[in-house]
């Protein structure tokens, strides 16, 4: 009975000891646990502040360079497809540069982003693991200026508004101004390019109730052009005025609203002749 006596009780502190010594553990490792933790988050909180971050700073880019050491940094960033824009417009919406860490990049998410940017029309972002970024982008075209409530923004053809580009540069352009022009500058402007020494004399096309064109000319003269029919009334204004010159005399408003018919407002002059006619003048009816 001693024997056994003995034994029960050197189990019975073995297991108090492992007891023991197991809580005492688990207090450390949730202990070493909460440290990390807490550390962790005090570096990232830094690094994603920038407060490392500055020019000449040994720590700069800390996490662009832990990727790099584990093979997971953007060693190589290859962009194509720009024309107007510099790619610092790219990285600087993706969040990347070369160098910088590719850990947990969403090439999804980089596509969406890209694309919600008004002069991209279409992008596309590849990672070829593990350390190369292959961006592509579609640019929207500049196609006309449209002005509207004052202000001016350039449009590609679709005629989504795009940004990035100094309108200065893009002044060969055609303007085109008023509600929904935008929507449907490319409708004049083909009509118009169809008809190219008219065309050349267009400082700029007004959109009038949605519907129909005004067109005014780099000499003052208006020209209203029909809700419908604008191309043929377009060919008809170019043939007269090649047979006539007709907007080259002292007219200041050719009205074509009524179809088949032109109707030709002329300037007045002060000091003209009782007899010489002024005001409005029909020169053509069909």
């Amino acid at each position: 009975m001693d024997g056994q006596g003995r034994i029960g009780e050197q189990m019975s502190a073995f297991q108090s000891f492992v007891k023991t010594f197991g809580s005492a553990r688990i207090r450390l490792l949730a202990r070493t646990g909460s440290v990390v933790l807490l550390g962790g988050s005090i570096v990232h909180g830094i690094l994603q502040g920038g407060m490392l971050d500055y020019e000449g700073s040994p720590l700069r880019n800390l996490s662009g360079k832990l990727a790099s050491m584990a093979g997971m940094a953007a060693v190589d960033i290859r962009v194509s497809g720009l024309t107007h824009h510099d790619p610092e417009l790219l990285f600087r919406a993706l969040g990347v540069r070369p160098g910088a860490s590719l850990i947990g990049f969403d090439t999804g998410e980089a596509r969406r982003t890209l694309e919600a940017m008004n002069w991209v029309g279409a992008a596309s972002v590849q990672r070829q693991y593990p350390n190369r970024l292959e961006i592509s982008v579609a640019e929207r075209v500049p196609f006309a200026i449209w002005q509207y409530e004052g202000a001016y923004s350039l449009v590609d053809k679709a005629g989504f508004t795009m940004g990035g580009l100094e309108l200065m540069g893009q002044s060969h352009l055609p303007l085109v101004t008023g509600a929904g022009a935008n929507l449907r500058a490319a409708e004049i402007i083909n009509q118009l390019e169809a008809n190219p020494l008219l065309f050349k004399r267009v400082s700029a096309a007004a959109m009038v109730g949605k519907r129909r064109w005004t067109l005014y000319l780099n000499n003052g003269v208006k020209v209203a052009l029909p809700a419908e029919g604008v191309g043929e009334a377009l060919a008809k204004l170019s043939k007269i005025d090649a047979d006539t010159g007709l907007l080259s005399k002292a007219v200041s408003t050719v009205d074509m609203r009524i179809a088949g018919q032109m109707t030709v407002s002329v300037i007045e002059i002060a000091n003209a002749k009782k007899d010489e006619p002024v005001g409005e003048k029909l020169v053509q009816k069909q």
